[in-house]
């Protein structure tokens, strides 16, 4: 098993778009042709609140990851909601309506159990409070009975998760997951996710964020995009605005985790509109990101780009706020 340990996802992209191509194996997948690392890959990352992705050559959607992170942790599956920040995320889909592999879905609602269903997170959570030594904290995405051997378009990549609070009293998460594109899974979604999952579940247990593991079984790069990424291979992969002290992660809850929970429930029914926000991540950082996107896909107004810019330059995680502005000015 090959084992890359990096500071945040930057840093994994350049280093890992140099062991996949020097490492990686031509092989053929239902969705092109792509490079496999030979055994399974492990990336650890030592600061994975640092999660957000700047590199233009990447060019990562940060609206859409962002905003996917919080549908996650409202554990819906609908493609109504998140289609608004993806047009072709509902091609991934078997009936244009719900997601049948939507990882937040499964997390707080998939698993029936006799008085209702059961949410992992919470429970995981009340474990964790209650016995930090506990070991059987597993959160669990892929389900034998709703995937094994069955066709469709949407099916968990990531397994299961496992969760500790490690001796010097942080929260560890470990992440197995079966088939991992480099660029768009592992170093893209999965960073962002998995990372705002586990901050919050720190939050949520009273503890700080520790490491996070992401073990992938295969792991591979599609070969043209792969090429797009290939000028990566001649960065200093320490230049990140992270390391030089640029930017840094904004704190995702600030308030009662219920209270947090109340708000997150809020935003996804009412978003920019409502009322009453006390939580800073929602307030100053969540709402005027949806004020930016609303503009910036609101065609019918000539200044849109420049009010999308505006509303992006007060969010205050400057994380974010750096992604926003450079994704919209790429564009402008």
């Amino acid at each position: 098993m090959h084992v890359l340990s990096v500071r945040n996802v930057e840093e994994a992209l350049i280093k890992g778009t140099r062991i996949v191509i020097n490492q990686g194996h031509p092989r053929d997948s239902r969705n092109g042709p792509v490079m496999v690392m030979p055994d399974p890959h492990t990336t650890v990352y030592s600061l994975p609140k640092e999660r957000v992705m700047f590199l233009p050559e990447r060019d990562c959607n940060p609206f859409f990851h962002f905003m996917e992170c919080l549908w996650m942790m409202s554990g819906r599956r609908d493609v109504a909601w998140i289609s608004q920040f993806s047009a072709n995320i509902g091609n991934y889909t078997d009936d244009g309506i719900n997601f049948h592999g939507a990882y937040g879905y499964r997390w707080r609602n998939h698993f029936e159990v006799e008085d209702g269903v059961l949410d992992q997170l919470a429970t995981i959570a009340a474990l964790l409070k209650q016995n930090p030594d506990d070991r059987r904290t597993v959160l669990q995405m892929w389900n034998a009975s709703d995937d094994l051997g069955l066709e469709g378009k949407d099916f968990p990549c990531n397994l299961i998760i496992t969760f500790r609070i490690n001796p010097t009293g942080e929260l560890d998460m470990t992440v197995f997951n079966r088939s991992n594109d480099m660029v768009w899974g592992a170093y893209g979604a999965n960073a962002v996710h998995m990372s705002f999952m586990q901050e919050v579940m720190a939050s949520w247990i009273g503890v700080p964020v520790g490491r996070y593991w992401q073990i992938s079984t295969n792991f591979h790069a599609y070969m043209n995009t792969l090429e797009k990424v290939k000028p990566l291979l001649i960065l200093d992969e320490m230049t990140s605005p992270y390391s030089t002290g640029e930017v840094e992660p904004f704190q995702i809850v600030n308030t009662d985790i219920d209270v947090w929970h109340s708000e997150l429930s809020m935003f996804m029914d009412e978003g920019a509109n409502a009322m009453g926000y006390t939580d800073p991540f929602f307030k100053k950082v969540a709402v005027p990101m949806l004020l930016a996107w609303q503009n910036w896909k609101n065609k019918d107004d000539p200044s849109r780009v420049e009010t999308a810019v505006a509303h992006a330059g007060n969010i205050a995680a400057t994380d974010w706020r750096k992604a926003c502005v450079e994704w919209l000015e790429r564009r402008a």
